[in-house]
């Protein structure tokens, strides 16, 4: 059988999975050069051409600039960190504090992705039964930028350990808006070659042959083509 027509050139498709790959989490590395509106711009568009249920867009960007609140959002990082390290004890403890978790006073620009829960009205095509598809759907937002943004050389780091509710309210977020992604932006000094966590040793990726399975759960895929290729791909770092 050949391969669909649909194809990009071969030069493009690498691109797509380069940038899939090389993406990293960054936190260590930003340098203070300003993002260029048009790069901005493209970012912002690519984020907002990405899937959503019912063509629901469900997203807003807030682009925050101001020192006062990246300080506040700061603070409100520091007092969670705090906390969720309480939550290891001993050798685990010690490396949770040593790990850097965001660069939010470092990176030139955050920029954080909302989710309107009341976008589209009370019945969005697709939405009937899985209330969480708007969540989702801000989500794939998050990772068109992320791979945009790896694209253009810009390093993007999500922080994740920060209180919702203190958040949306340091932001002016309004009922029914609540913030999924809060995210630190920046040209960086370089892109590790592994994911950071994995470099410091907090966790290792987790092997694809052994997270695919065969028509229903817990059941293994037969040695064959799928399972060869998945070896060989991994093999290779893919």
């Amino acid at each position: 059988m050949q391969p669909s027509d649909n194809r990009f050139p071969e030069a493009e498709r690498r691109g797509v999975y380069r940038a899939i790959h090389e993406r990293r989490d960054v936190r260590s590395q930003f340098r203070p050069d300003p993002i260029p509106d048009e790069v901005l711009a493209r970012l912002l568009q690519a984020a907002h051409h990405a899937p959503s249920v019912g063509l629901m867009q469900p997203w807003d960007f807030i682009a925050i600039d101001s020192l006062e609140v990246r300080q506040a959002v700061k603070a409100i990082f520091e007092r969670e960190n705090e906390r969720a390290a309480d939550n290891y004890q001993g050798e685990k403890a010690q490396l949770y504090r040593r790990l850097k978790l965001e660069g939010i006073l470092e990176s030139p620009m955050n920029l954080c992705i909302t989710c309107d829960r009341n976008r589209g009205g009370p019945h969005v095509l697709g939405r009937n039964t899985i209330l969480e598809t708007d969540l989702f759907s801000a989500c794939l937002a998050v990772q068109n930028l992320w791979l945009a943004a790896r694209a253009e050389g810009i390093g993007l780091g999500w922080v994740s350990v920060l209180d919702p509710e203190d958040l949306a309210a340091t932001l002016g977020l309004p009922e029914g808006v609540v913030p999924v992604a809060y995210l630190c932006l920046g040209y960086v000094s370089e892109f590790l070659s592994r994911p950071e966590l994995v470099n410091k040793g907090w966790r290792s990726r987790l092997p694809i042959e052994e997270l695919v399975h065969r028509d229903v759960w817990g059941q293994p895929l037969e040695d064959g083509s799928l399972s060869a290729a998945l070896r060989q791909a991994s093999e290779k770092g893919l």
